[in-house]
């Protein structure tokens, strides 16, 4: 924090003497360094004969020409010193950031398709490293038994933004969610071996950097994930100076201590207050004293803040101040480490234009479904909430709002030109892909529906007893020839067409019935409303975190 105050001075002092070193030259100007005077006394005295007045006029005009030539010096001088100054600190700029890579996994989630208008949803994964390697994250961090050791992804929260770029989604995953790691291989070719039992998802970032983060997500949720970012203890105080402070609220003065020395030491009187440094590191740190002094409130406290300090930057106050830009440049730089795909600062400068599309009151925060784990070894750990949780990463896979509202443009579902066969002459495998993660496949899913198609005609349909997991159901066909009979089936049992899908995995029409289908004879009938266990709140929606009872004063 305070080598960015000492590079902002250093900027600052740097601009107020750029005239004599970006080529000014004094000796362009006569008198003193003003442009020479034009002689005012022709025409107005002496003897008026027509030489002189010739000759004044003459004088006139070289001086006129000879000003707009210095002018022109002084100018091109200008602009040439500038651009070099400015390449020179866009260099500087750049230099700051840190890069690594964005994904350590072996396998990878799909890349979502472009809509109609060829435009792409991205998603951003924003990772809070708790690292102490450093002598301002020591002290910010404390607990000395921790310097040096293994960082861990304490935040991390998926940034949606809709290919349209009308709504953007924020998903935290609560840092002590149980996850299975998959297999992560760093930049020096070390192998961190995928792990077969559960482990804390903020673990990952210390099996070979945030690469292994964006893997872990990436085989939870099947969303593929474009970029990272990921910031610090002392990046997040930078960052919070050069904004200037981030209104945040609470409904009783809040006081975050235990007597066994627990706690953020976050104290704030009841109401408003604009907090930054270190107080604002708190906030974002604080579980005892909000709520139920758990991660998800501090999860809560995080989406607040991280709304607040939109609409501070939405206000445009620090745009306005040349110096104040150009700390507010500095301290971003520093703070960050990212993906080469964000590496450099006209990429990062395109992600903000991007970002600054979506309208304050289309932005969602969401939590991601999740429940205390039943299993007595990690009492006090979460996991996903079964179906919600689904439900939620499936919106955000298919690009659709959370906040309820309806898409600007709807997919149009293309309707196959092949004739279907008759249903009694249309042979179905039917399979179940009902597993997840978090749970086994409901059993008997495949013969419960292929029962179900039989007697609506579909004779020669027959469950096939190979597990196939899949978030949502989907049907597949192998050839051209036989597309008009998988999509009649999904017309049949309410499928949406875009469920389906060619493929040469399969040698007839087969229907894999997902996760989204786990019970019941009909297909569920599609529900955009996110799930109320995601928590949802608005980013253009100002609120007070509610203070845990004994942690007042």
């Amino acid at each position: 924090m305070g080598q960015n105050s000492v590079r902002g001075e250093e900027a600052r002092g740097a601009r107020a003497s750029r005239a004599d070193q970006l080529g000014w030259d004094e000796s362009l100007y006569a008198n003193g360094g003003r442009p020479p005077a034009v002689d005012a006394s022709a025409g107005a005295g002496g003897d008026g004969g027509g030489h002189r007045r010739g000759g004044s006029r003459k004088r006139a005009k070289r001086g006129k020409y000879r000003i707009l030539k210095w002018v022109a010096a002084v100018v091109s001088l200008l602009i040439l010193g500038t651009a070099g100054a400015g390449y020179a600190y866009y260099r500087h700029l750049n230099g700051n950031i840190k890069k690594d890579a964005l994904n350590l996994g072996e396998s990878k989630a799909p890349k979502a398709k472009a809509n109609a208008a060829g435009q792409t949803p991205m998603n951003i994964l924003l990772i809070g490293s708790d690292a102490r390697d450093s002598k301002e994250n020591q002290k910010l961090g404390g607990a000395k038994s921790t310097f040096g050791g293994v960082p861990l992804a304490d935040v991390q929260m998926l940034l949606h933004v809709s290919a349209d770029r009308s709504n953007m989604s924020v998903v935290s995953m609560p840092r002590d969610t149980l996850v299975k790691i998959p297999k992560c291989t760093d930049k020096k070719g070390k192998v961190y071996p995928a792990s077969t039992q559960f482990h804390l998802t903020n673990e990952s970032l210390g099996r070979g950097g945030p690469g292994c983060t964006v893997a872990t997500w990436e085989s939870i949720t099947n969303i593929h994930i474009d970029h990272f970012m990921m910031i610090d203890f002392s990046g997040v105080v930078s960052m919070a100076d050069a904004i200037g402070g981030v209104p945040v609220c609470v409904d009783a003065n809040v006081y975050s201590h235990t007597r066994d020395g627990h706690g953020s030491g976050l104290r704030l009187e009841e109401g408003t207050t604009s907090i930054k440094g270190k107080q604002a590191l708190q906030w974002l740190r604080t579980r005892y004293g909000f709520k139920d002094g758990t991660d998800l409130a501090r999860a809560e406290a995080q989406h607040q803040y991280m709304s607040s300090m939109v609409r501070q930057l939405r206000k445009g106050t620090k745009l306005t101040n040349p110096g104040q830009l150009m700390d507010l440049a500095e301290a971003a730089t520093d703070a960050l480490t990212v993906d080469d795909g964000l590496g450099t600062v006209k990429k990062l400068y395109d992600l903000g234009e991007d970002l600054k599309k979506v309208p304050t009151k289309r932005i969602s925060m969401t939590t991601m479904p999740n429940m205390y784990s039943q299993d007595p070894n990690f009492k006090g750990k979460v996991v996903p909430i079964p179906g919600d949780a689904e439900k939620l990463w499936s919106m955000v896979r298919d690009d659709v709002p959370l906040d309820g509202k309806p898409a600007a443009k709807k997919k149009v579902e293309q309707v196959s030109k092949d004739p279907a066969a008759p249903v009694a002459d249309t042979g179905v495998l039917v399979r179940n892909g009902t597993g997840t993660d978090s749970e086994a496949p409901a059993e008997g899913r495949a013969t419960a529906v292929a029962s179900v198609l039989q007697a609506a005609g579909y004779t020669r349909a027959k469950a096939d007893h190979t597990l196939n997991p899949q978030a949502k159901t989907v049907i597949n066909f192998p050839s051209a020839d036989l597309e008009g009979d998988a999509q009649a089936l999904a017309k049949a049992l309410g499928i949406p067409l875009s469920s389906v899908k060619k493929s040469t995995d399969v040698s007839g029409v087969t229907l894999t019935v997902g996760a989204d289908w786990r019970k019941g004879d009909a297909y569920p009938k599609a529900d955009d409303k996110t799930p109320s266990t995601a928590s949802l709140l608005n980013g253009e929606k100002v609120s007070c975190m509610h203070v845990q009872p004994g942690y007042s004063f």
